[in-house]
């Protein structure tokens, strides 16, 4: 089992800048795939960015330019800096972190993010 906790999110104006964090219970290193998802109202959960354990990462289009995953080992966090954000970007944002040996996928419990214009 693997105990996920985001923090950062909130209300911000379309421009502006918001960190994502998402506090794992195991040594992040131990994980293989790490990423954000989010999921608008009325709309499919989509992965934003992810982060396998060689430090490779993926980007939807939309955000790509603007976003950017990382990993602080010491702290055992994955963050998603969020710049540069537009009203579309608003979501409930989720961290998932994905096991390669058995598939194993675990999810937090989501954070709300708002974008104003």
């Amino acid at each position: 089992q693997v105990q996920l906790v985001e923090s950062g999110g909130g209300l911000v104006q379309a421009g502006e800048s918001l960190r994502l964090s998402c506090a794992a219970s195991r040594k992040i290193f131990s994980i293989n795939v790490m990423g954000w998802y989010r999921q608008a109202p009325g709309k499919q959960r989509e992965l934003v960015a992810s982060m396998i354990s060689n430090g490779d990462t993926n980007y939807a289009e939309s955000v790509k330019g603007r976003f950017t995953i990382s990993r602080d080992s010491a702290k055992n966090t994955v963050n998603l800096q969020m710049n540069n954000v537009k009203p579309e970007d608003t979501a409930v944002y989720y961290c998932n972190v994905f096991f390669w040996g058995d598939s194993s996928s675990y999810w937090g419990q989501g954070i709300q993010v708002t974008v104003s214009s």
